[in-house]
């Protein structure tokens, strides 16, 4: 990538942390735009000049060659209407007609009840107690991970959702068979975190402009992440070192391996507990006793 081209990135990243994009959605829209500019061999600003045609090209090509899906093809269509209405300040009047990803029609994978015990009962820690959320609350698994300490409404057992799917906050019941293990679980986060604190650390991510309204509020206990990082990281945007929530990819490799151990020969990841089949039948205010009465049962384990 050329120096000019270079410059048009720093743009890119500066607006969007002007604009508080999560640090997943800067990647892959930066990852789009760098191959969108390769894919046309631009070299200076002037070659982003008639963005309609030049993005329904590159769409058009990654549904043709790429043969993405559709929600690859609308992701880059998303990072590059993002190029050039607010990094170029260039509005795309004109139609974009590329030639649209085919749908394929996924068949869920569905687990038993008894395939449900027999992977969740086999796992220990951290994911255990995660997936029991997953398959307990409906949580997303992103959902689950950045969920801090004071999202949990024991009383009324229910976890607020904060910044969901399509950035709406929501409420998710709560299985009080977990409330000991997730208690137990968080005296030894508020270890790691007095430790943290006591060595000059202690601060978490917060969002919006929330840690400029409120100083003090990224170091205090209610704001910490129920799933903490093993280890401090520095932050790509702040330049600050943080303790981060634990990666998904640490919840999907014990499953993965878990399910191998049992011998499922399903596909399985994280969102496979969230969608269990009856959990799809039920209110989003109640949870089903059935599913009640499998957790207390693996809990008692």
């Amino acid at each position: 990538m050329s120096i000019k081209n270079q410059k048009l990135m720093n743009e890119v990243h500066a607006v969007m942390r002007l604009e508080h994009y999560s640090i997943h959605t800067e990647r892959s829209y930066s990852d789009w735009i760098k191959r969108f500019v390769k894919f046309h061999g631009m070299k200076s600003r002037n070659d982003l000049m008639g963005g309609e045609a030049k993005i329904e090209q590159f769409l058009t090509h990654l549904a043709v060659v790429g043969k993405v899906s559709p929600s690859t093809q609308n992701q880059a269509m998303n990072a590059l209407v993002f190029l050039y209405k607010k990094v170029l300040k260039q509005p795309l009047d004109g139609r974009i007609n590329a030639v649209r990803a085919r749908k394929k029609q996924n068949i869920p994978v569905v687990l038993s009840k008894k395939e449900v015990v027999s992977v969740i009962s086999l796992m220990k820690g951290t994911p255990n107690l995660v997936v029991k959320l997953l398959y307990g609350s409906g949580l997303r698994v992103m959902e689950a991970l950045r969920m801090r300490v004071h999202d949990i409404d024991y009383d009324s057992k229910q976890i607020t959702v904060r910044s969901g799917k399509g950035d709406k906050d929501r409420v998710t019941p709560f299985p009080v068979s977990l409330a000991p293990i997730l208690e137990n679980h968080l005296i030894g986060v508020k270890a790691i975190h007095k430790k943290d604190v006591s060595e000059g650390f202690g601060a978490v991510y917060l969002p919006y402009a929330l840690a400029r309204k409120y100083p003090n509020a990224a170091r205090e206990w209610q704001w910490q992440y129920v799933f903490p990082s093993g280890t401090l990281s520095r932050d790509p945007q702040s330049g600050h070192t943080r303790r981060h929530h634990i990666d998904p990819s640490v919840i999907n490799k014990a499953i993965k391996a878990t399910t191998k151990r049992v011998g499922i020969q399903k596909r399985i990841s994280s969102h496979t507990f969230r969608h269990y089949a009856e959990f799809r039948t039920m209110p989003s205010n109640h949870i089903s006793p059935f599913r009640m009465n499998d957790l207390f049962m693996l809990n008692s384990a």
